[in-house]
């Protein structure tokens, strides 16, 4: 088993759905199979507008022959292993690439960055995931305080594939994840309710908002965040309760089943549509919103 790299863009036209499979041909598939069992990297190309560069972390459950596409293959994603990155990872920083396997001797890129799937190095697996949950340094427990804990000492880090595992059994606890979870919702809903359209923070800086799942994690929905929605306290119980539900749309429906549908009505901002991220890709997906409205939504 090893760390992998796994290529992903918006825009892809590979059958990817990054919480669930990621889709790849035949001559990528040694390397693939060598991550069976452990973590991979998601990773949007600089070409991409507005690149997230190293975005997400997951662990590979299987490979399979993709049943729909001759000489295609699918790297199924273990349930509740996805996790997106409160601070998306540049492919450099300024100074020097922070996957620094891919330098040849001579110091320059190597071929191997164009690779759809590829292995790193634990040393570089370890520094992406400092720097991605860098904002959760509590979670992330390290060896000393010195910079080298960012990741770009010269001097080799000890026991680095260990700490990569401490920090991997860390990310998959169900607090360390909600608060993962929330941090990356309330960015791209910039900590503001979607159904209200209010902006409350408390006197102690906080948002007055939570990070609520649209297919909840009960029901394996996945902590991605287009699975998840800004709300207000009386929004979210209103949503998990079935009173209200949103369309493909992004349409705000409520139940005929409220008993107070005219405050609720009120409630709901006036455009009777929630506020969604500004990045399209961070939008609710039609898939979870369907699970919403089939499985909470009181018609």
């Amino acid at each position: 088993m090893s760390f992998g790299v796994f290529i992903h863009r918006q825009d892809s036209i590979y059958d990817d759905s990054p919480a669930t499979q990621y889709q790849f041909p035949r001559q990528y598939l040694g390397r693939a199979m060598a991550c069976v069992g452990d973590w991979i990297l998601y990773y949007e190309p600089r070409k991409v507008p507005e690149t997230r560069g190293y975005f997400a972390v997951a662990r590979v459950q299987d490979i399979i022959p993709d049943p729909t596409a001759e000489r295609m293959f699918l790297a199924l994603i273990e349930p509740g292993s996805y996790l997106d990155f409160p601070s998306p990872v540049p492919f450099a920083d300024g100074r020097q690439l922070v996957e620094l396997g891919l330098l040849n001797s001579d110091g320059r890129i190597s071929g191997r960055a164009q690779s759809a799937v590829r292995p790193i190095s634990s040393e570089d697996f370890n520094r992406i995931l400092d720097l991605g949950f860098v904002e959760l340094d509590p979670l992330l427990p390290r060896s000393d305080a010195s910079p080298a804990q960012m990741g770009f000492a010269d001097d080799p880090v000890p026991f680095v594939f260990e700490q990569s595992r401490e920090r991997l059994a860390m990310l998959t606890t169900r607090i360390a994840r909600d608060r993962v979870f929330r941090r990356v919702v309330l960015q791209a809903y910039d900590e503001r309710c979607a159904v209200s359209g209010l902006k409350l923070i408390n006197g102690g800086g906080r948002a007055e908002v939570a990070a609520a799942h649209i297919r909840p994690v009960e029901a394996n929905g996945p902590d991605v965040v287009n699975n998840g929605i800004a709300l207000s306290g009386t929004a979210h119980w209103m949503f998990d309760r079935g009173l209200i539900t949103i369309t493909d749309d992004l349409a705000i429906l409520v139940s005929r089943q409220a008993n107070d549908r005219d405050s609720i009505e009120k409630f709901i901002n006036r455009t009777g549509r929630i506020f969604p991220p500004a990045r399209v890709r961070d939008r609710p997906h039609p898939q979870f919103l369907k699970w919403h409205r089939e499985n909470c939504f009181k018609q």
